[in-house]
């Protein structure tokens, strides 16, 4: 099965959103949709994550993969 890419499950999350303050789906049906939308909510939170670990690296000038430093190169005068 072919992963689901971010912005499908934000989208799909935004939807269960609606309906869920709509307040207008059964008991039933609202303890379903919370359930998918917590489990979209932590599939996205995971890619915000792994997204962030591969932007805060960087390739230094010999081509090595380096941690990125934001403070590196300020001077503190």
């Amino acid at each position: 099965e072919k992963e689901m890419q971010f912005e499908q499950a934000m989208h799909q999350l935004e939807e269960i959103v609606q309906k869920l303050e709509a307040g207008e789906a059964p008991l039933e049906d609202t303890i379903t949709l919370y359930k998918q939308g917590m489990e979209l909510s932590a599939y996205c939170q995971k890619k915000l994550q792994n997204a962030e670990k591969q932007l805060i690296r960087m390739i230094d000038q010999d081509g090595k993969e380096a941690p990125f430093d934001p403070t590196e190169g300020e001077s503190n005068e």
